[in-house]
């Protein structure tokens, strides 16, 4: 069985978590060290639903923070062990996103008295499709335990601010033929040549980049899977052209779904999967001052991120976390170690009440 020692310092507690392999839907062992890891101090409560570990301080503080990430990583790629080499630590789940769970996990056991209330959230299954999500299941399940004024997700974003997040969706878009021999192929339909029209209007599509709160947000619609045919001398009746649109969070996810079907009129497409974005809401008071303790630069997220589900519980949220996202996913993963520290020095000083100081120092090191 996995242990953690939190008195490690954050880069080598990165490294630990990274060693623990935890791929979607295999994250008991990782959720079982994190848990009694967390159990073992005295000054905070901790919850366990499914391989999510919630802890809490109660110490009756005028505010309330959730900080959270997920523990889950994408499969693994010839990327383990961990290896440390120049400053840069190497593996799966270095950048996506334990260098953030590291910080998170050193924060709940070195700052006892915060000057504001903590909810630390380590989740399952970010990874894969939403039915899975552990942060969604802990909304349904104990929305009590999500309920703050401010969230921040330790996702990679350069150990910097990254505000709202673009929502996600994706159709099946189905042309459909006539089967037939494909020695004799003029009797039928070729489906998947019927699918040309759908990639040309893949191809064409210009995507729209609107500011929001002073961040230019950019979308994208592409072809992501297709498939079709039955055998090497069939001419196939059906191809289905998997699509995935990321949309800009002034979107709703039902005006997102009806550009998309506008946008292939004449086709069959049917909606697999879907989720909203999230504003930036940077004039929310909170999200303010947590900007300015961490050096005031803001940049939009691209991508989807669990902000999302935290902007739907009505709380504002931001993207803080160390990593460069160009690199999560990749076989290369990898996170600065610069990066590791200096979360954790702002997030430290942020919640003892000392970002007069290090919050410009830490804010111009970025």
């Amino acid at each position: 069985m996995a242990t953690l020692d939190l008195s490690l310092d954050a880069v080598t507690l990165t490294a630990a978590l990274v060693d623990i392999e935890s791929v979607s839907r295999d994250e008991a062992e990782i959720a079982d060290a994190v848990e009694a890891a967390l159990r073992a101090l005295p000054h905070l409560e901790v919850v366990r639903h499914g391989h999510t570990v919630v802890a809490r301080t109660d110490l009756g503080r005028g505010e309330r923070v959730v900080i959270a990430g997920h523990l889950d990583t994408v499969p693994v790629n010839a990327n383990l062990p961990s290896r440390l080499e120049d400053g840069v630590l190497h593996g799966l789940g270095t950048c996506d996103m334990k260098g953030g769970d590291a910080v998170i996990l050193r924060l709940a056991a070195t700052v006892p008295e915060p000057v504001r209330d903590v909810t630390y959230v380590l989740y399952e299954a970010e990874e894969i499709d939403a039915t899975y999500n552990g942060l969604r299941l802990l909304a349904e399940a104990r929305p009590d335990l999500m309920a703050a004024d401010f969230a921040i997700l330790m996702e990679p974003s350069n150990a910097s601010v990254e505000a709202g997040c673009q929502g996600t969706l994706r159709v099946e878009v189905r042309t459909t033929g006539e089967r037939a021999h494909s020695a004799r192929s003029w009797r039928g339909v070729n489906a998947i040549h019927g699918a040309a029209d759908v990639l040309n209007r893949l191809t064409a599509y210009e995507p729209r980049r609107p500011v929001i709160d002073g961040l230019e947000y950019h979308e994208g619609l592409n072809a992501v899977r297709i498939s079709g045919g039955v055998a090497g001398n069939v001419v196939p009746d059906e191809c289905v052209v998997e699509v995935n649109y990321r949309f800009a969070p002034d979107r709703s996810e039902a005006e997102a779904e009806a550009f998309v079907r506008d946008f292939f009129e004449g086709y069959d497409v049917r909606l697999t999967d879907m989720s909203p974005g999230a504003l930036p809401g940077l004039d929310r008071p909170a999200a303010k001052a947590f900007v300015e303790a961490v050096g005031g630069q803001v940049a939009p997220k691209f991508g989807w991120t669990d902000v999302a589900r935290f902007t739907a519980l009505g709380v504002p949220a931001v993207n803080f976390g160390p990593g460069d996202p160009l690199y999560a996913h990749k076989q290369d993963e990898h996170v600065p170690v610069e990066h590791i520290e200096r979360c954790e020095r702002q997030l430290h000083a942020w919640l003892t009440g000392q970002t007069g100081q290090t919050g410009q120092t830490a804010g111009g090191a970025a």
